[in-house]
């Protein structure tokens, strides 16, 4: 359904552009009257208040508690749509800005990434200038779309740590363009108009994201003046994002309560479309769960890179992992003897080192990924069962 409005409206952008063109009217003409009579404001202001549709998607909580949370929610996307598509939405002059961070989630946004994203368009070749520094994982990718005009985000062109070419003192260059050029080449394609860059933890404490930098290499040293064609696109992109990614998302945790408290592997394609890495396996899940429960979760990891578990809220933001341990990694777990790991998600602590908080909630989502699996290896189910949280404080199932 999604996928179906977003296309929708293209064709009546296409067919708008058309009656323009039959007409003589430039486009330009088109938005400086659509922002000086206001009318660009106000499609945003209208555009903006559909966006409350997702917080009463079928299946969706009505308690005051979660519904805050989702107005809250709104707020934030509002905040960083506003950011990426309108203050920082010239791709002739790209600049690297964290949309997703401790502050704004979606998407079961990782605690263990440091995100970057930068608006580009395959009209110019940029180039990254980066020091690698000591954060674990470090990747490049290419999106073509992005949820504000498409609908969805299809992969384009990646670029890993191991296959970077890195200078003594821990520095590179990358160059995006459509044909290869330099020693490291990330692809860019005519629709491709997000670059984005992920930086995992095994260790936030002890580990420094990159330092990235990123230019256009047309060699224009100061942007055009400010258009009424940039913001009025602008404005209108950041409200189809406020309201599309949502609805997305909301449509993800409904299916979602069809496996409640289990952890199914998630679709890989659908993933890719929303942005996802295709090299990590997600096991996306609704849980609930009462006060005298807990959530038990068994497996023993495959050879892989990493992996990582976490917990949101049922608006598939994670939980605010500042304050507290609402996910745990591969570095950061206690084994079993037999090389197995057991998580456990409780309202309270159960005595146990693997302990999830629920951070004040009774429901929400959740998210397993496995990283990069080693050769031959395949993906693994985690084992989920509920048990009261007395037999664990009794320890009747160690």
């Amino acid at each position: 359904m999604q996928n179906l409005l977003f296309s929708f409206l293209n064709v009546l952008k296409s067919i708008h552009r058309l009656w323009c063109k039959i007409r003589g009217i430039k486009q330009e003409d088109v938005h400086s009257e659509r922002v000086v009579s206001g009318k660009a404001w106000d499609d945003f202001c209208d555009q903006l208040k559909t966006a409350g549709a997702a917080l009463m998607y079928p299946g969706a909580p009505d308690d005051p508690f979660q519904q805050a949370e989702g107005v809250r929610y709104l707020t934030r996307l509002t905040r960083a749509a506003l950011e990426a598509f309108v203050e920082y939405n010239d791709p002739a002059f790209p600049v690297f800005r964290r949309m997703v961070h401790e502050t704004v989630k979606m998407g079961a946004d990782n605690p263990d990434n440091h995100y970057f994203n930068a608006q580009i368009s395959g009209d110019f070749e940029y180039r990254i200038l980066g020091k690698r520094n000591t954060i674990h994982y470090l990747g490049f990718f290419t999106q073509n779309g992005n949820y504000g005009t498409t609908g969805k985000m299809t992969p384009c062109g990646k670029l890993e740590h191991t296959d970077l070419e890195i200078n003594s003192d821990g520095s590179f260059e990358i160059i995006l363009s459509k044909s290869k050029k330099g020693k490291n080449w990330l692809k860019i394609e005519t629709r491709t108009g997000l670059v984005i860059v992920r930086q995992t933890f095994l260790n936030r404490s002890i580990e420094t994201p990159a330092e990235l930098f990123i230019e256009n290499m047309d060699g224009r040293k100061s942007p055009d003046p400010l258009t009424p064609g940039l913001i009025d696109s602008g404005l209108k992109t950041a409200s189809f994002f406020v309201a599309g990614a949502p609805v997305l998302f909301a449509r993800w945790a409904k299916g979602f309560q069809k496996h409640t408290n289990q952890l199914p592997l998630f679709d890989p394609e659908t993933s890719n479309e929303a942005g996802g890495d295709a090299s990590i396996f997600y096991y996306h899940s609704h849980w609930k769960l009462n006060l005298d429960e807990a959530l038990v979760i068994d497996v023993k990891p495959p050879d892989c890179d990493s992996w990582n578990f976490q917990l949101n809220n049922y608006w598939m933001e994670s939980l605010d992992y500042r304050y507290f341990h609402v996910c745990i990694n591969k570095a950061g777990a206690r084994y079993n003897d037999d090389g197995s790991v057991t998580v456990i998600v409780a309202h309270q602590q159960p005595g146990h080192p693997n302990w999830i908080e629920t951070a004040g909630h009774v429901e929400g989502t959740m998210c397993w990924r496995w990283y990069r699996l080693g050769p031959g290896e395949l993906p693994v189910t985690p084992l989920c069962r509920l048990v009261k949280i007395q037999d664990l404080l009794s320890k009747v199932i160690f």
